[in-house]
């Protein structure tokens, strides 16, 4: 029987940390979260989780948070992700991901805190020419939001050679679909994930819709990427946990499936599976997109043990569709 342990989790109200709250919980661990409520939603805590509001940047509220709480490890989710938005206002995610997270870091050292669970990104990896990409692909961000996450990996890699703190760092791919009971799922609006956007175009909540560049070096013109269903996702950060806690050593790893979809593919998908007819235009590319993201995420199976079990464009629809049904405009 595995150990209960208490974890914080940062960003717990928001789509990536509601359902990995909801898997701490399921596997029988207390949790903690802490939230600006800045995209995060109160329907998406489960009944009986303690909430504390606040800043990871503000050290008042995390020291006095970690000192209050003997915590076993931190997961942190908390961050701006949009790339678009990254490059229009790149100082708000040098603030709010490089600089906050350094401060959530060092709250952890303060108060002894020795295992450490970060939410970074496919996008340090900018655009490469290996297919899939590995972890030893060296990084090259081409949008402020991958290099505020690859500033933030530094600082917790230089950390933890001169503290008592391990991490696992896991590069997301692109994560999509909702939890398969429908506790939680994305409500971010407006909506920035194509899947979520496209949901939305099913289920009659938009008029149209665009695609953005149609001109790339790929098979269909459209750019490629690597979706990840996520409960798999999360079945990744669980694995990170049981590493952690059982004294593993620092690890940054991929999460994706291998497999690379495109735009188009995606859009056919939800078609497919919604049986709607998708009003779609087509429009210039946008800045700081990669032409192509698929993950070689061997690594995760190897030293983590990793096993995804939705690895399917249809399932992963299928579901951001049912979540998307509950919440009819």
């Amino acid at each position: 029987m595995t150990r209960k342990r208490k974890i914080l989790v940062t960003g717990g109200a928001g789509y990536i940390g509601s359902h990995m709250v909801l898997a701490l919980l399921d596997a029988g661990h207390d949790v903690v979260i802490l939230d600006n409520f800045s995209t995060g939603h109160e329907q998406l805590v489960p009944a009986g989780v303690t909430v504390v509001r606040g800043d990871v940047g503000d050290r008042q509220v995390t020291d006095a948070l970690l000192v209050a709480h003997d915590f076993d490890a931190v997961a942190h989710f908390a961050a701006s992700i949009v790339v678009p938005e990254s490059v229009a206002d790149p100082l708000k995610y040098y603030i709010n991901n490089t600089l906050n997270t350094a401060h959530l870091i060092a709250a952890c050292v303060k108060a002894g805190v020795k295992r450490f669970i970060f939410s970074s990104t496919a996008a340090v990896y900018g655009e490469h020419a290996q297919e899939p990409i590995d972890e030893t692909a060296l990084p090259v961000p081409e949008n402020p939001y991958g290099a505020s996450k690859l500033m933030s990996e530094t600082i917790l890699r230089d950390t933890t050679k001169a503290h008592d703190l391990s991490y696992v760092v896991l590069r997301y791919f692109n994560v999509a679909g909702a939890d398969p009971a429908g506790r939680s799922g994305q409500l971010s609006k407006p909506a920035t994930h194509l899947i979520k956007i496209a949901g939305e175009l099913a289920c009659g909540k938009r008029d149209a819709m665009q695609i953005f560049g149609t001109d790339y070096d790929t098979p269909d013109g459209t750019c490629i990427r690597d979706y990840i269903h996520i409960s798999d996702l999360i079945g990744a950060h669980m694995v990170a946990l049981d590493h952690l806690m059982d004294g593993g050593a620092p690890v940054i790893a991929n999460c994706g499936y291998g497999t690379g979809n495109s735009v188009r593919d995606v859009l056919a998908s939800v078609a497919r599976v919604s049986g709607s007819n998708l009003n779609v235009a087509e429009a210039p590319r946008r800045p700081g997109d990669a032409v192509y993201l698929v993950a070689d995420s061997s690594l995760l199976k190897r030293k983590l043990g990793w096993v995804p079990k939705y690895d399917d464009l249809d399932v992963i629809v299928k579901s951001a569709l049912d979540w998307e049904r509950r919440f009819p405009d």
